[in-house]
């Protein structure tokens, strides 16, 4: 079934806080293979997936229908080792080429004080049934 097209534009409710460990840091470094005393640039995704499977659960899209296109991060500020981070997903636009839905996302990733730390936006290819 394909993406409905009126979700675009619409906000999702945020994630639940998660708590920017240094095991946290150590674990995602390790398994991306990533180098650095500091938080990796990509980590936010931690936060953003959070998003994303809110998303496709709210709207009973099969997480193994989506190809995940490309990922984008745009910072205000580094994120910190005792950062308490949530993630607002909006879809943000919405196209349908022969049976797959193209649909791009912007999360923004928020401190518990409610500050901006950087947005990231995703390009998700979800296939149709076949």
């Amino acid at each position: 079934m394909p993406i409905d097209a009126s979700l675009v534009g619409r906000e999702f409710p945020p994630t639940r806080p998660f708590v920017v460990t240094e095991e946290d840091v150590a674990a995602f470094a390790a398994a991306t293979g990533t180098r650095s005393a500091r938080v990796p640039a990509t980590f936010p995704i931690v936060v953003t997936f959070r998003a994303l499977l809110d998303f496709l659960e709210a709207e009973q899209v099969d997480l193994s229908r989506i190809v995940h296109g490309d990922q984008k991060f745009s910072y205000e500020r580094p994120v910190r080792v005792g950062d308490e981070l949530t993630a607002t997903l909006t879809v943000t636009g919405l196209r349908q080429i022969d049976g797959a839905d193209i649909l791009r996302t912007t999360s923004a990733i928020t401190d518990a004080e409610g500050g901006l730390v950087c947005r990231t936006g995703a390009t998700l290819v979800h296939r149709g049934n076949a």
